[in-house]
């Protein structure tokens, strides 16, 4: 291994051990923060990427593609559905296409009150591939729909497919963003350097509470995945006496709105719903918001 100066290095963050920070509180003296990620995405029928629920044949795929669309048409809104039942706000990750393909379902979830997050244009692309011209176009464009249907500019972004070239993030501070989702590398908000002596925020998003790892590639079942969800609770619950902590739960409506795994789900949400008086229950922009405004602040 090459240890030394020339190795490569994202240069974005230092190391920081947890232990070390400085202590700080979330709003009303509470130290854990959940926030729910709803990905509502839209895919291109017959080309580009997409999750599979079993492994797709010559294109057009209408297996994976109806599967995937059967979140927008019946998952979304059962999601919906609960979240409203139990009173849990969503950062809603949104593909700024979808206002075009299903008219009047990110306008229901802004009824609720949901934050908008800018997800691109579609999930049938990566951002990554693309060239530094390419990929500003494609922040630019979905950014300008999310802006004219929400009256207002996302603060927060997930690329499709957690897809990031290396100026990534240079160009979302460039075009007004505030946090970035990509990076899973703490369960703090931290500051990532820009170009230009920017920076933009880090928001902890789960890779290991989320349903297309646990589900689609690991294979666990509903109950498997809702279990995770209460037993990473219990535990970042106890663990924040020590330390503020950010618990994110990624959720895609054509994986857990299936109803043998939304039962269970609901379940899982139920639980922590119910220890409210002790969590800060709220959206990854408002956790994002109160980081930035620390004082002292964050590293």
């Amino acid at each position: 291994m090459d240890d030394s100066a020339s190795a490569a290095q994202h240069g974005r963050y230092r190391y920081s051990a947890l232990p070390d920070r400085p202590v700080y509180d979330w709003p009303g003296g509470r130290r854990l923060a959940v926030y729910v990620g709803l990905n509502l995405e839209t895919f291109d029928f017959g080309s580009g990427l997409g999750a599979e629920l079993a492994p797709g044949g010559p294109q057009p795929d209408v297996l994976n593609y109806a599967w995937r669309d059967w979140g927008n048409r019946v998952g979304a809104w059962r999601l919906r559905d609960t979240l409203d039942g139990l009173g849990l706000p969503a950062s809603v990750l949104v593909n700024s296409r979808l206002y075009r393909d299903c008219p009047g379902l990110i306008e229901a979830f802004r009824a609720r009150g949901d934050e908008i997050v800018g997800h691109g244009r579609t999930n049938a692309e990566r951002q990554g591939t693309l060239s530094e011209a390419e990929e500003r176009a494609l922040i630019a464009q979905a950014t300008a729909i999310l802006t004219r249907e929400e009256g207002r500019a996302p603060a927060g972004w997930l690329g499709p497919w957690i897809s990031q070239s290396r100026v990534t993030p240079d160009l979302l501070a460039e075009a007004g963003y505030r946090y970035l989702l990509d990076w899973c590398h703490d369960d703090q908000p931290t500051w990532m350097a820009t170009r230009g002596g920017g920076r933009i925020l880090a928001m902890p998003y789960p890779q290991e509470l989320n349903d297309i790892p646990a589900i689609v590639a690991r294979k666990e079942t509903g109950r498997d995945f809702a279990d995770a969800i209460v037993d990473a609770f219990d535990e970042m619950l106890d663990q924040s006496a020590a330390a503020p902590l950010v618990m994110g739960i990624a959720l895609h409506p054509y994986i857990v709105g299936q109803p043998h795994r939304l039962r269970p789900l609901r379940a899982a949400l139920a639980h922590i719903a119910a220890h409210r008086d002790r969590i800060w229950i709220t959206t990854a922009g408002a956790i994002a918001a109160h980081a930035a405004a620390l004082d002292p602040p964050i590293a």
